[in-house]
């Protein structure tokens, strides 16, 4: 069965709705054990705690529900996060974390000549598909994939089977996926469908997951005054409900702008956002629109760390975010980065390549910490002194003294960019 739900209007889904969709998405299913594979906190607007509360709600009394994140290379949830991601009702003890060095199976492989055609003769090497062994565990009667559709910096618009390969994916996809994008150019992709990174993940999953018993569940959301609204919700396996929310997100989630962004404020939830290796979503999200010579001042609170990884954080220390060339130079020259490519895919996304100035304005990490980096460094509670989230509106705002910023409370939940720009990139 597919659903598909949409809200062209200022109107949403309602809760009643969405849960009357979720009945009808395993009405008549003969369950026993079912495994839902939500996000993390970092989604926390994506309405994906909620769904998967309502699912674990209604198969409770008659099957063994489990809940695997699907966290990719993040923290496992603390039970605070949890707690504050799925609600009262979702017991701890049915929250499974994935690691994505020791827990995963390969199950195939997607040829280099295969990655080489998509990606236009920039790489050609294979990769190697691998899951989380419990997706091969044929004690599952289902398997539901939860998660928000919204453009993404490595795979063009997130979710879909990226929630597989990569959120419950292994060593070999999640490195070679991040660098195959990073290298083809994340302006390339951003915002888009069928890029060379949903390319090799459409293959993998044509090839390798057909035998799975597997269905998505799609969100499209956006947060107006701190409410998250959802705008779409997409149930079945069949590939046109991404493409259907693709183009809804498309239409909620891209913001065009008149004007070059000469001064960019993004402030990153503290819940959400624990790691350059997240926060940088303030980078990913805005590069299209600042201006060249242009400021992106990212106001970070809950920033303590590089990497969400402990062996990565290491290597974001060491090489810092000097720009895709000296990153490439240094992958070249360099084993530890050739065998943790995402790390050097992350550097590659993290780094303006010295068009516009970023500074983090943190109360976690050192001045040293942060200029070893290549960033900027302003301490948090400066920051807030001019720039008080709680005082400054999302779009442009002209300040006392004159300044013009354009402000962004949660840089998760969309794409910023100047419209041709947009389009020349495509």
């Amino acid at each position: 069965m597919n659903i598909s739900l949409k809200s062209f209007t200022g109107s949403s889904i309602s809760d009643d709705t969405l849960l009357d969709a979720l009945k009808k998405s395993v009405d008549g299913l003969n369950l026993s054990r079912v495994l839902i594979l939500p996000p993390d906190i970092t989604r926390l607007h994506s309405y994906a705690g909620k769904i998967t509360a309502m699912y674990y709600n209604m198969l409770k009394d008659f099957c063994q529900v489990d809940i695997m994140p699907a966290l990719g290379t993040h923290d496992a949830m603390t039970e605070q996060e949890c707690l504050e991601f799925f609600g009262p009702d979702v017991p701890y003890e049915s929250i499974i974390p994935h690691n994505w060095r020791k827990d995963v199976k390969k199950i195939g492989q997607v040829p280099a000549e295969y990655v080489k055609e998509v990606s236009e003769g920039l790489i050609d090497y294979p990769i190697d598909v691998e899951v989380n062994k419990r997706l091969l565990d044929d004690s599952y009667d289902l398997i539901i994939s939860v998660g928000q559709v919204v453009p993404h910096e490595v795979v063009g618009m997130a979710n879909y089977n990226k929630n597989i390969f990569v959120g419950c994916g292994g060593h070999s996809m999640i490195n070679r996926t991040h660098f195959l994008g990073a290298v083809y150019g994340m302006e390339r992709m951003m915002g888009k469908d069928f890029t060379p990174v949903r390319k090799v993940l459409d293959y993998a999953e044509e090839k390798f997951l057909k035998e799975i018993p597997l269905i998505y569940v799609l969100t499209v959301t956006t947060v107006e005054n701190e409410e998250v609204n959802l705008k779409g919700l997409f149930i079945g396996r069949d590939r046109k409900l991404f493409e259907e929310a693709v183009e809804l997100s498309q239409q909620k989630n891209l913001i065009f702008l008149d004007k070059p962004i000469k001064k960019a404020v993004v402030y990153l939830d503290e819940r959400e956002f624990k790691s350059t290796w997240l926060g940088n979503k303030a980078v990913y999200r805005t590069r299209m629109a600042i201006a060249d010579n242009g400021e992106l001042l990212i106001l970070a609170p809950g920033v303590r760390k590089f990497g969400e990884d402990e062996e990565i954080d290491k290597l974001i220390r060491k090489y810092g975010y000097k720009g895709r060339l000296k990153i490439l130079e240094d992958y070249k020259a360099n084993d530890d980065l050739k065998e943790n490519l995402s790390a050097a895919a992350h550097l590659i996304h993290g780094s303006s390549d010295g068009r516009f100035s970023i500074t983090y304005a943190v109360e976690k990490l050192s001045r040293e910490e942060v200029e070893g980096v290549g960033f900027n460094y302003m301490p948090y509670s400066e920051a807030i002194k001019k720039y008080n989230p709680k005082e400054l509106k999302d779009g442009f705002n002209i300040l006392d003294d004159g300044e013009e910023i354009f402000f962004i409370s949660n840089p998760a939940i969309g794409l910023w960019a100047d419209k041709t720009k947009f389009e020349r990139e495509a």
